[in-house]
């Protein structure tokens, strides 16, 4: 089993794959380190001297700055190191986008929608229009069960705490994000459940919803129904009959949108799961498929890598806003940009948040940077997006839901049991988190570390995904677990 990994011929750190003692002998680059210091596994430690003020180099990037002098065999971590990011930057397109060659058409097995659009669940969702509702929606849930039979894969409600007392933006965000999840195509049926005085109303909530299907979509004002439970129930009756109408079918994966995402991370996630996730987004996009990247914070200190791979200018500009309008939210509420990453990141081995970005950025892959979205903008562009949303775990999943992922790909170091509005497959960085948590993790890059090809887990993760997307249920799915959240920016009345 290989114990230690150089991840770049520039590196000037490596990164300890499993945890190794003061006094191992380390050989790399053609000398032998001699470690000063116990090195946990996912950290780095130094492969030469390194004087304070200089670059830290791993992924073959600057992650930070030496504090102080740090010698060659010593641990690097936040004791002796720090991030070596500043405030807004200006940044200049240096055109590094390469199309990928085309492979084989594949298929998956998915519901096709009337109005033409793919889905890889047959579920019903009750979407409260505010959370005053909430109590009813799960109760609607909870005894219309009943009727989940046939092609029914769930019924599901989506509670969540908006849809008044909101002003601008927060007001915007809860009904994009509520109009997008009416409309996602894993919804066979959906009851939108309003109070009646609410400002994000149904009547309102229609203004964004646009056209739909009356058959697959229901309205209910619980303010005028003598028992909205009763009344919810008989909906989600003929709601049923209706999705059950509904059975699989082949669809290409040109139709698939995979969202991108992680959390929890540790050292080896941008080594082992990131890397795996972004060689099969680069499978999936060759096969005219589409994958969406999010959580705009941890993409800092790595940008110009997305910004270089944008497909031409006019989405470069639109990157540098994508990350400035972030850093200047940051700003606005007297926030530190750099303000990352978590305890649990740390204690895993990431020392700077050039350090997470870095890895957090494996999972884009190689391919072009075709579509970048706003924050409850549905996805038009196939091929490689990136998504404005937050780096919080179920804020940033429902994003990518929203913006019309059927699927979202989530790697963890730690691990975490948390769902979105569409499967959400748990992908472990090491083997140790897998064997601790199979309840919550699906698949496991660990054997990375012990030689198993990036390509063949790629590979194995892209086979993977086309059973999740023809009807295999991940882990959080088989535990009930169905969460949502939007993003809140501004003043609650």
């Amino acid at each position: 089993m290989q114990t230690y990994l150089k991840i770049h011929p520039d590196d000037s750190v490596a990164v300890a794959l499993a945890p190794l003692a003061a006094g191992t002998s380390v050989h790399l680059d053609h000398k032998e380190i001699l470690l000063s210091e116990d090195i946990p596994q996912g950290h780095k430690f130094a492969l030469k001297d390194i004087r304070a003020g200089e670059a830290v180099i791993k992924y073959g990037s600057p992650i930070g700055q030496a504090r102080e002098d740090i010698a060659q065999g010593s641990w690097i971590h936040t004791h002796n190191m720090k991030t070596g990011l500043g405030d807004l930057l200006t940044y200049t397109y240096h055109k590094d986008a390469a199309e990928l060659a085309p492979t084989e058409e594949r298929f998956f097995h998915g519901y096709r929608r009337s109005n033409g659009q793919a889905g890889v669940r047959n579920e019903i969702w009750i979407i409260p229009t505010v959370g005053c509702v909430n109590n009813v929606a799960e109760a609607i849930e909870k005894q219309a069960q009943i009727y989940k039979t046939g092609t029914i894969d769930d019924i599901a409600a989506f509670p969540h705490p908006y849809g008044c007392s909101q002003m601008g933006e927060d007001q915007e965000h809860t009904r994009r994000i509520l109009a997008d999840l009416i409309n996602h195509p894993n919804a066979g049926g959906v009851l939108v459940l309003g109070l009646g005085c609410e400002n994000s109303n149904i009547e309102e909530l229609k203004r964004y919803i646009g056209s739909y299907d009356p058959k697959r979509v229901r309205f209910l004002v619980a303010q005028e129904s003598e028992d909205e439970i009763r009344d919810g129930l008989a909906v989600i009756r003929e709601l049923a009959e209706y999705a059950g109408s509904f059975s699989r079918e082949p669809i290409s994966c040109r139709e698939l949108v995979i969202g991108m995402k992680c959390g929890g991370s540790d050292g080896l996630s941008g080594i082992t799961a990131n890397p795996t996730v972004g060689g099969f987004s680069d499978l999936l996009i060759s096969k005219g498929g589409t994958t969406i990247l999010t959580e705009v914070p941890e993409m800092f200190g790595a940008e110009t890598l997305l910004m270089n791979r944008c497909a031409n200018e006019a989405l470069f500009d639109r990157t540098v806003e994508l990350i400035n309008d972030f850093k200047n939210y940051f700003k606005s509420h007297n926030q530190t940009i750099y303000e990352n990453p978590s305890p649990g990141n740390k204690k895993g081995g990431i020392s700077t948040l050039e350090d997470k970005s870095m890895g957090c950025t494996q999972k884009s892959g190689s391919a072009p940077v075709k579509g970048v979205l706003a924050y409850g903008e549905p996805v038009k562009e196939k091929g490689l997006n990136l998504l404005s949303a937050p780096g919080n775990d179920l804020v940033a999943s429902t994003a990518l839901a929203a913006s019309g992922a059927h699927i979202v790909l989530f790697t963890t170091g730690r691990g975490t049991p948390f769902a979105s509005p569409v499967p959400t497959v748990k992908i472990s960085s090491n083997t140790a988190l897998y064997e601790k948590k199979k309840n919550w993790i699906d698949f496991n890059c660990g054997p990375m570390t012990e030689g198993v090809p990036l390509e063949e887990l790629s590979s194995q993760l892209f086979e993977y995904v086309l059973q999740v997307a023809s009807g295999e249920k991940v882990k959080a799915e088989k535990a009930g677990f169905h969460d949502m959240a939007i993003f809140k920016q501004g003043v609650t009345l």
